[in-house]
């Protein structure tokens, strides 16, 4: 088993704190001997150009090729899209000693460098680096941050290989990495990083810049909030929320499998999510959106999110989730696992923390229920095709994509839900979903090894004590109606799912109902026309001719904008005949829409009236309450 070490260096021109966070091997001594070294450099940071120096060379016990291919990731872990990284590169070049060596490209991400036996080489090149995501990279006048499979090549075949990261920052600029410190002194501006092999490296973003940081500690480890760019955060709540986090999940696995951690907080404008790595995470948040209390909801469920994931998925790994291929796409069946689930003890965990209240957490769960339900593609794929078609549908969606697709995250999630829920029955509250994955972290992590979809469902079959075949094979392999399931597992902790004072999927009597259409609006830029987003399968406006691109002109011989188009909707009844004018490219078209209904009623879980003791503490376990 690793361990993960973390430092900070603060820079200054006269002083060095040693304050960065790193992942490292347990063993404690020297640096890591290398033949391999990266320098990045940003001279001028308004070109948004980062400078990579890489330098190789070749121990003397292994024979010296002619030739080398240095290749670039095209995607980095925990996003599922090929990024094509190597788009940005510019500028390489190759040399030995200040002698040119030649080089060509020989596919899309590989420079073959031809070394013609000499020990000691190096390559240089340019990446333009001006976007910022957790996924991506940034350099500009105020900060860099980048990850590393984004920016630096590996020579093929030698990704088990350590390395070392020199950085030379801009100006007075400190850094924050997920690499230790390699513990050398070097002269000017440089500071050495070190890494066991790729897999670390390309696990450790940077940020550099005059970042402010929050420190706590957890069971006497130090964990570090370094924020770049400003907020109406409020530094005390923020410190007290995301350590209660980390103590909570912790305490969900009795183990923490790092010496420190660090997240990594952007505030901008208009930003959001998140990329966990190994003792670290990179977080994006508006820098205004802890204005109201459902703003730090939505925070402490982000940190909660990407830190649970410091287990499932970067320990408890899936099939194919490491080692690697940073080439192509890595096929596996259970992002619903990894990513879903991880959502769903996001989601809960701020309330086991105490950050929000139990209605809060039950009023956000109905509300994704109904979201989900509201879904067509829900009936055309599984769990499992989702997580497999993460790499050419979930990061590329259309119009049609409600139709026909669902979110791995959001299926997961209620999934993970009906599972845990589902094992407190069956054990009569002893068991639950958390047994899971404490069972996968020391029976697959700690021996070293990846679960399959199939390992997933034996591990919830040991913790339940019985067979899970029917509920994998209709709700996780296929694509049957959830509905039934959640009127199972939510009465025996004592709910009932309703809507419109009804079960939802039950209508006893009369219902609120309103007037449907089935087509989503969006604003066109210029504020001109209402385009029409999506249309809803066997809705009205999808069975009677309207499409998704369509400009809508008119309802009912008036000029509508997308809010009074929705009011109008809503003035009228179902069965009700609506005539829509539209510009179908640059033909005019009018249809004749007959409405149709839906209940006019959020998802509500509410308490039985008549819940017994065992379903009282069964739901006090589950929440965690106390």
């Amino acid at each position: 088993m690793r361990r993960f070490h973390c430092l900070f260096v603060a820079l200054s021109v006269t002083t060095l704190a040693l304050l960065a966070c790193s992942a490292m091997p347990a063993q404690t001594g020297g640096p890591l001997a290398s033949d391999i070294s990266f320098t990045v450099a940003m001279p001028k940071p308004h070109t948004h150009l980062l400078e990579v120096e890489m330098r190789m060379q070749i121990p003397a016990n292994l024979q010296v090729p002619n030739e080398t291919d240095l290749v670039m990731p095209v995607w980095t872990p925990g996003s599922y899209l090929i990024r094509e990284f190597e788009r940005h590169v510019q500028d390489f070049a190759a040399d030995a000693n200040g002698r040119a060596l030649d080089w060509t490209k020989v596919n899309k991400n590989t420079w073959r460098v031809k070394t013609n036996g000499v020990r000691q080489w190096r390559a240089t090149y340019r990446v333009y680096a001006n976007e910022l995501s957790v996924r991506t990279s940034e350099l500009n006048s105020d900060h860099a941050f980048w990850n590393n499979a984004a920016l630096l090549m590996y020579p093929d075949g030698r990704l088990s290989a350590p390395s070392t990261l020199n950085i030379i920052p801009f100006g007075d600029w400190k850094i924050a990495t997920g690499l230790p410190s390699t513990g050398e002194p070097l002269g000017g501006r440089h500071w050495a990083f070190r890494a066991e092999n790729f897999d670390v490296l390309y696990d450790s973003p940077v940020e550099c810049s005059n970042f402010k940081q929050i420190d706590f500690v957890v069971r006497g480890m130090p964990h570090r909030i370094v924020i770049d760019g400003d907020g109406n955060y409020d530094q005390n709540r923020m410190l007290a929320g995301v350590q209660k986090i980390v103590e909570t999940e912790v305490s969900l696995f009795g183990d923490i499998p790092y010496h420190d951690y660090t997240f990594i907080l952007h505030l901008r404008a208009n930003t959001g999510g998140g990329l966990e790595h190994l003792n670290s995470t990179a977080l994006g948040f508006r820098r205004n959106g802890f204005e109201k209390e459902e703003g730090y909801g939505r925070f402490w469920s982000l940190v909660a999110h990407e830190f649970f994931h410091l287990w499932n998925v970067k320990r408890i790994k899936p099939d194919t989730l490491g080692p690697f291929d940073y080439t192509k796409e890595n096929y596996t069946r259970s992002l619903w696992v990894a990513e879903g689930i991880t959502d769903y003890y996001g989601q809960l965990m701020p309330r086991r923390a105490g950050l929000i209240s139990d209605q809060t957490y039950l009023d956000q769960l109905a509300k994704r229920i109904q979201d989900f339900q509201n879904t067509p593609g829900r009936e055309k794929m599984s769990a499992e095709e989702a997580s497999f078609d993460a790499w050419v549908k979930l990061y590329y969606p259309d119009e049609n994509s409600i139709n026909s697709q669902i979110s791995y995250y959001d299926k997961g999630e209620l999934l993970g839900l009906l599972l845990d829920l589902d094992i407190r029955r069956r054990t009569h509250g002893a068991k639950s979903l958390d047994d899971v994955m404490r069972y996968l972290y020391n029976e697959f992590y700690k021996k070293g090894r990846n679960y399959a979809p199939a390992d997933f469902q034996k591990a919830c079959e040991v913790i339940a004590g019985e067979s899970l075949e029917l509920f994998f094979s209709r709700y996780v392999r296929g694509r049957e109606e959830l509905v039934p399931a959640y009127r199972e597992a939510f009465a025996w902790v004592g709910l009932r799912l309703e809507q419109g004072g009804g079960d939802v999927g039950q209508i006893d009597g009369p219902m609120p109902l309103k007037a449907f259409l089935g087509a989503d609006l969006e604003d066109k830029p210029d504020g001109d026309l209402i385009v029409i987003k999506s249309v809803r399968a066997g809705s009205p406006a999808y069975e009677q001719g309207l499409n998704a691109k369509d400009r809508i002109v008119a309802l009912n011989g008036a000029r509508v904008t997308k809010e009074n188009f929705d009011a109008r909707i809503a003035e009228k009844k179902p069965g009700d005949t609506v005539r829509v004018t539209v510009f179908r490219f640059d033909d005019l078209r009018t249809f004749d829409i007959r409405l149709g209904s839906r209940v006019d009623a959020p998802f509500r879980l509410l308490p039985l009236s008549d819940a017994n003791a065992e379903q009282k503490r069964i739901y006090q376990a589950w929440m965690g309450a106390h």
